[in-house]
């Protein structure tokens, strides 16, 4: 809902528990008044009649409190925009217009400001209690226009004592780990300079003062962006807070606008919460659910991925053989992983000929696809588009496709190089190969890799070669809309050597996301209790893989402990198994089985995480109309003392719960005050719960 005062200077955006609002003062000044509990607009514009502080020499009063601080003027603060033209850098803009307008039923607000021919846009939206902002720049008449920084939004907390930053950091193999810490003065900047999102930060960041699991008021952050960018959290001198971010990690330039262009920054979504860290997750889930995910009310199926059973040993009987014995244990989706094209016998050769190698697979894929859909199960590839190893086809004929310096090394990571999707010959390269390879075979998925991060990022004979930051992810984003129109019942993963390129920016075009390349499953814990803080279950592959863990660490676990560590997201398979046990293989079925009965509830449910992962028992919960589905996990039993109960969330206590395990009817009153005992014992022991309200 959107609410507007009478001189059209103050907006109140309202959602179902929150509110936010901004002012325009007379000196065409935009200053933030209001993020939080819901309020009316009479609220607003109380707030909007006190008075600037006066200014001195060392501060200025807009700081802190403006909506979207720009570079020039009276400003000290990080500036959101920072514009150079061939007359002058900054900006000063004056007010021109607001209008409104609506999408999927929900309300926008855009305010239109003019500086000398250059118009930017502030664009708000309010969906759910998640606040979308994003900014339009356009140039309309300079001969120049370059954007050394436009990011989305700037966020303004309210006065509070004793901030607290969360963060979700890591690195290949140990993703999406949250840390909190004391906000300080000054700022704390995490980003990506690599050309991806990066395994390094989640575009996300909450702060809190006093906020539990369940209670407390909670501000959060995400950013809609795929490629390099930086978030900057900043605490003012006179302790005000300032959220701001956006594509792009430095200010070295973002675009060069030529008369008539435009840019359009990424969507910086803001959530404001009062039911702790557990409530915001909850809405952030529902909003990617409702808004962000493709054909998110579809159940993602179980999947059977070739790659830790096969490495790029692979070949047509091969992947039939394992197909076989994934169709036997109830998997819906077989993937065919690297190297199935080209020269690909290893890592060396064959990226960038997305064609079938005629010794693995003489017919093409048709034949194992038509046999694997015989089986009754979907049929995948793996593709690792923006890539090319210099041993290949394409590169022979296009060296200068690649992101490359002049007169500088091409630096090979794991031997390959990064083609320069911001090229209009590049891309349309990759959609006829494409294209061809999905019309040639019966494809129902793809796993879209990304295994390298950008370093010699040069576009030679390019007047602006800064722009192929920005241009590589349009690209992106092109190619992929443009392979969903065409193919509509294909889906897409996301992957970048696991976990790095994971945002709402990437999420709003594939159906699911490669979550981290470790499938150890008590290191997935932690894993996936970090990546829980935004992404819902639906878009979250976890695999059960083979035990010793033989891709990191040679830990052994039992399959149990396995199958209830990945039934937390997407389930998926990767072992060898041709090597499983007829008693592994009938265990794994039940295993199967038992997901596909709570998966509606696990992938479309609210999800309340009952205990982390900090070395004894955890827990998570997720609750779907009458049914609730707890996965428990103890990592150690110490002193022969039982596993503590766990207090349940989210069930109505005057009702009554049936679990299906036990027989027991529990009231719901008792297992939210009391708990509910697992049974588990000794090391790494799990177990799945199910509940049902039976009055």
């Amino acid at each position: 809902m959107l609410d507007i005062a009478e001189d059209g200077r103050t907006w109140l955006l309202t959602g179902p528990t929150s509110s936010y609002a901004l002012h325009l003062t007379g000196a065409d000044e935009l200053l933030h008044l209001h993020w939080g509990p819901r309020i009316a607009l009479a609220d607003a514009e109380a707030l909007a009649r006190d008075p600037l502080p006066g200014y001195w020499p060392f501060e200025s009063p807009l700081d802190g409190r403006e909506e979207y601080p720009v570079e020039g003027g009276p400003r000290f603060v990080r500036p959101a925009l920072s514009v150079r033209t061939e007359e002058r850098r900054g900006t000063e803009w004056r007010f021109v217009s607001y209008d409104t307008g609506r999408e999927g039923g929900d309300d926008e607000l855009r305010l239109r400001f003019d500086d000398d021919g250059i118009a930017i846009t502030l664009h708000h939206r309010m969906r759910g209690d998640v606040v979308e902002r994003w900014v339009s720049v356009d140039n309309g008449g300079h001969a120049r226009v370059e954007l050394l920084r436009a990011d989305a939004a700037t966020w303004t907390l309210p006065d509070r004592e004793g901030w607290r930053l969360s963060q979700l950091h890591g690195r290949w193999a140990a993703e999406s780990r949250l840390t909190t810490v004391p906000l300080t003065y000054g700022e704390k900047v995490i980003g990506s300079r690599r050309g991806h999102t990066g395994h390094q930060h989640l575009p996300w960041v909450a702060l809190d003062t006093d906020a539990a699991e369940e209670r407390g008021e909670v501000y959060a952050c995400a950013l809609g962006w795929s490629g390099s960018w930086r978030i900057a959290v900043a605490q003012l001198p006179d302790a005000r807070v300032q959220i701001t971010g956006g594509a792009g990690y430095d200010d070295s330039g973002l675009l060069l606008l030529q008369p008539g262009e435009s840019y359009t920054t990424p969507v910086f979504a803001g959530l404001w919460s009062d039911g702790g860290f557990g409530g915001a997750s909850r809405a952030w889930h529902a909003y990617q659910r409702a808004y962000v995910v493709p054909d998110a009310e579809r159940d993602r199926p179980v999947l059977f991925n070739s790659w830790e059973a096969t490495n790029f040993d692979i070949s047509e009987e091969q992947q039939l053989a394992l197909a076989r014995r994934a169709a036997a244990i109830g998997v819906e989706l077989f993937v065919v992983d690297d190297g199935w094209f080209g020269a690909r016998t290893a890592d060396r050769a064959g990226l960038g000929d997305w064609t079938p190698n005629p010794d693995r697979f003489p017919h093409g894929l048709k034949p194992l696809a038509d046999q694997v859909h015989g089986l009754g199960m979907r049929f995948g590839i793996w593709v690792e588009p923006e890539m090319v190893n210099p041993d290949s086809d394409l590169y022979r004929a296009h060296p200068d496709w690649v992101q490359y310096q002049p007169g500088r090394r091409r630096t090979e990571l794991r031997n390959q190089l990064v083609l320069n999707l911001a090229r209009e010959d590049v891309r349309e390269y990759l959609w006829e190969q494409l294209d061809t390879l999905l019309s040639g075979a019966p494809v129902d998925y793809v796993k879209w890799d990304f295994n390298r991060c950008f370093t010699d990022a040069g576009w030679p004979g390019e007047p602006y070669p800064q722009r192929l930051w920005v241009d590589h992810v349009r690209g992106l984003y092109a190619l992929l809309d443009r392979l969903r129109a065409a193919h509509p019942g294909v889906a897409f993963e996301s992957c970048s050597g696991g976990g790095g390129r994971i945002d709402l920016g990437v999420l709003s075009r594939t159906d699911q996301v490669w979550t981290s390349d470790n499938t150890d499953p008590l290191d997935r814990l932690a894993i996936q209790h970090g990546f829980s803080q935004l992404h819902p279950a639906r878009v979250m592959a976890a695999w059960v893989t083979d035990s010793p863990n033989t891709q990191l660490n040679g830990r052994v676990s039992s399959l149990r402990f396995r199958f209830v560590s990945a039934m937390a997201g997407v389930l998926g398979v990767g072992g060898d198994l041709t090597e499983w046990s007829d008693e592994d293989l009938a265990e794994a079925r039940r295993w199967v089985d038992l997901y596909k009965e709570i998966r509606p509830v696990v992938q479309h449910g609210e999800l309340y995480r009952l205990r982390p992962p900090a070395g004894g028992l955890s827990a998570v919960q997720y609750v779907r109309g009458a049914q609730t589905v707890v996965l428990a996990w103890l990592q150690a039993q110490r002193y022969g003392e039982p596993a503590p109960a766990l207090r349940l969330r989210g069930l109505d206590p005057a009702a009554s719960y049936a679990c299906r395990e036990t027989g027991q009817v529990h009231r719901g009153a008792v297992l939210l005050h009391h708990g509910l005992r697992t049974g588990l014992t000794g090391d790494l022991d799990a177990t799945v719960l199910r509940l049902q309200r039976v009055g």
